[in-house]
């Protein structure tokens, strides 16, 4: 028999559809918040359940009974060209028609009137003002606002917030991507300054929504055993948490991915570490709008920047206020791992570079055949691979990295893309890449056998020195004695020939064969 409930992907979740965790379960601060009357903020990057929990939280407050809650979106006033005076009508209009989803007529404020002007703040004031409890309200989306329209609304806020809480929320939570301190990056450079009575300083506490645990993805996988007696075994729960690094959306996603389209809702089925990897690839090639999302945000200059240093391993200087890098992570497309920035899960790590490449991959003709590379015992011929990338480099490189948007990650994606052509025929590729490491590692699996693969750029003399001594390292890590050191010159050909460029050569370094391929 099929399951009443299903791992959600779309919208907010409800228990009585969904498999989900009570995403009140660790936020004891926001009911003491509420206690006290406090303004706050709730952030967290897209799908990772905020609307689900303000939902609860409101249904949860007016269940207990002591304070009138209402959660809305503001998102309907969220683009450049509206006036203050429209957005309010259509902010004020939002909360108007949400309060049918979580409060009694008896309780709502006065139906708004297009042609009446009415500010937020004094909307507020006189319902507030005509009730006996007092109100909590949560705000969703409220960084879809920007300029002047996100000023206003923040300063209604904070000028209502001395007549709490007779005469104004006695709580307001403003819910949205960052943290309410980063908000005036949705205001135009000349306002960014805003002096002593600023609105950014309204909140007492930031409350960041973090992803899964481990444990608590075994406890929602659990769920649908309960209801179904199909396992998500240990290995296979560890396999999902190292794929999608506990990111709720991605948790679900291929949870849903394995049970109704992989197994096609066949519960007497087994759940097997084979279903994860192709759930993986399933997700990846399809782009669901979560995915397509977070690639529409790597056309952004502060993204770009993150990104790119992730991919060569370059240098930050690390800065917990650098707000391209502070922008990122909120974001949830990196994260900070003991000061290592990395991408925020493997699934991330493997779109990322792929989708980025895409155009490479598509103009590499008959040098990409997997079939040219295989050897007469079926065995990946790694040699024969990258002796012809580097005659497809000298050839072609130039020309694309000349118009290739991630420039400084060129020679790196362009050698992914390659090898991607070839590997997609039998293998996979395991992306190792972090900021401040100077190189990314590739771990080639191919019809039972390993490649390590070390790329770095040749900024100095010395870079091929540090490259054996970090193959080497990484190769002992995977209990391996041979690897390939990539280098990429990274001047122009005319200062140094592609004569002088492109080398073969094999060396020794701590007992390891390193294969040193440069160009």
């Amino acid at each position: 028999m099929r399951s009443k409930r299903y791992f959600n992907t779309t919208g907010f979740c409800r228990p009585e559809k969904h498999y989900m965790l009570d995403p009140l379960r660790n936020q004891s601060v926001i009911f003491d918040l509420i206690e006290k009357e406090q303004y706050f903020t709730i952030h967290a990057p897209r799908q990772t359940g905020k609307t689900t929990l303000l939902h609860v939280l409101a249904n949860r407050i007016n269940k207990e009974g002591q304070y009138i809650s209402v959660a809305f979106s503001v998102e309907s006033a969220g683009y450049r060209s509206i006036t203050e005076e429209t957005a309010n009508f259509k902010i004020i209009s939002s909360l108007y028609e949400s309060c049918e989803l979580f409060i009694s007529k008896e309780l709502w404020p006065k139906k708004p009137i297009a042609d009446e002007k009415c500010s937020l703040q004094t909307y507020l004031n006189n319902w507030a003002g005509s009730q006996k409890k007092t109100i909590v309200l949560l705000l969703d989306e409220i960084d879809s606002l920007y300029d002047d329209v996100l000023v206003s609304v923040l300063r209604q806020l904070r000028n209502g917030f001395q007549g709490r809480p007779k005469y104004f929320p006695s709580t307001i939570a403003l819910v949205g991507l960052r943290d309410v301190r980063d908000y005036k990056t949705k205001v135009r450079p000349s306002e960014a300054s805003l002096g002593s009575g600023s609105p950014f300083n309204i909140k007492a506490e930031s409350i960041l929504l973090g992803t899964f645990t481990k444990e608590e993805i075994t406890e929602l996988y659990n769920q649908h055993t309960k209801d179904t007696g199909q396992i998500f075994s240990k290995e296979v729960v560890d396999r999902i948490y190292e794929l999608t690094g506990g990111q709720p959306w991605l948790v679900n996603a291929v949870a849903n991915e394995i049970v109704e389209k992989i197994l096609k809702s066949d519960y007497t089925k087994k759940i097997t570490l084979a279903h994860a990897e192709q759930a993986k690839e399933n997700l990846i090639a399809r782009r669901d709008t979560h995915l397509d999302s977070l690639i529409d945000k790597l056309k952004e200059e502060r993204v770009k920047n993150i990104v790119s240093a992730i991919i060569n391993g370059d240098s930050l200087v690390y800065d917990n206020f650098n707000d391209d890098l502070r922008y990122v992570i909120d974001l949830g497309i990196i994260r900070d791992i003991n000061n290592d920035i990395v991408f925020a899960n493997e699934i991330y790590g493997e779109i990322i570079p792929r989708v980025l490449n895409f155009q490479l991959q598509k103009n590499i003709r008959e040098q990409g055949t997997t079939s040219w590379y295989i050897k007469p015992d079926g065995k990946l011929d790694m040699d024969k691979l990258l002796k012809s990338f580097q005659e497809f480099y000298r050839e072609n490189s130039e020309m694309w990295l000349e118009k290739f948007d991630y420039k400084e990650a060129g020679p790196h994606l362009l050698l992914m893309a390659f090898l991607q052509r070839v590997i997609n025929g039998g293998g996979r590729i395991n992306r190792e890449m972090a900021v401040g490491t100077g190189r990314t590692d590739l771990l080639i699996e191919f019809n039972g056998e390993r490649f390590v693969l070390e790329l770095k750029l040749k900024r100095l003399p010395s870079a091929k020195q540090k490259g054996l001594d970090q193959i080497s390292r990484y190769l002992d890590t995977l209990g391996m004695t041979k690897g390939y050191l990539i280098l990429f010159e990274i001047k122009h050909s005319t200062i140094v020939p592609w004569e002088t460029r492109v080398k073969w050569e094999t060396a020794t370094c701590q007992n390891k064969e390193i294969i040193v391929v440069e160009m």
